[in-house]
Order: C-alpha cells, then structure tokens, then sequence
C-alpha cells in the first residue's frame, strides 16, 4: 500500500533543529490542505456556555479535534531528539 504524499512530506523533512524554515513551509503545506491551519491562528474557544446551539458546540468540538490532529502531526515531524 502506497502511502499518503502529506506523510511523506512531513517524514522526509523531519524537523532536526536546523531546518526549520523548510519544516515550517512543509507543516504548514500539510495543515493547509487538510484544512487544519487555523487552530495555530485561531484562539482556544471559552467553554461553552450553557444553552449554546448545536452548531457552537460543533464548532467547539471541531477545533478541539483538529487541534489534537495538529499537535500530533506537529509532535510525528520532529526528529525524536527535539521530540523530548
């Protein structure tokens, strides 16, 4: 089975600690086209408050998922050195 061009975008361009600028084009190319970029521009949602509507708590939920999504591909770029 063939893998994801996005994968293997982000584990050919490891972040080693002296490439960050091409990391950053790479994570970000990957973030972008996963629609997932917002999360590192967009702040954390408040809690929700009571009698919110189905479609705030969606939105809240989303970004809460998509952020996790995030920090993991975040966390997987990184060579297991800076990892720590």
């Amino acid at each position: 089975m063939s893998k994801n061009p996005l994968t293997l975008i982000m584990e050919t361009n490891k972040f080693n600690g002296t490439n960050y600028n091409d990391w950053l084009r790479n994570l970000t190319i990957v973030l972008d086209l996963k629609k997932q970029s917002y999360v590192l521009d967009k702040p954390l949602p408040t809690a929700l408050p009571e009698g919110s509507s189905p479609e705030e708590r969606m939105a809240f939920d989303k970004w809460h998922e998509d952020n996790r999504k995030v920090r993991s591909i975040i966390l997987a770029s990184m060579t297991n050195e800076i990892q720590k």
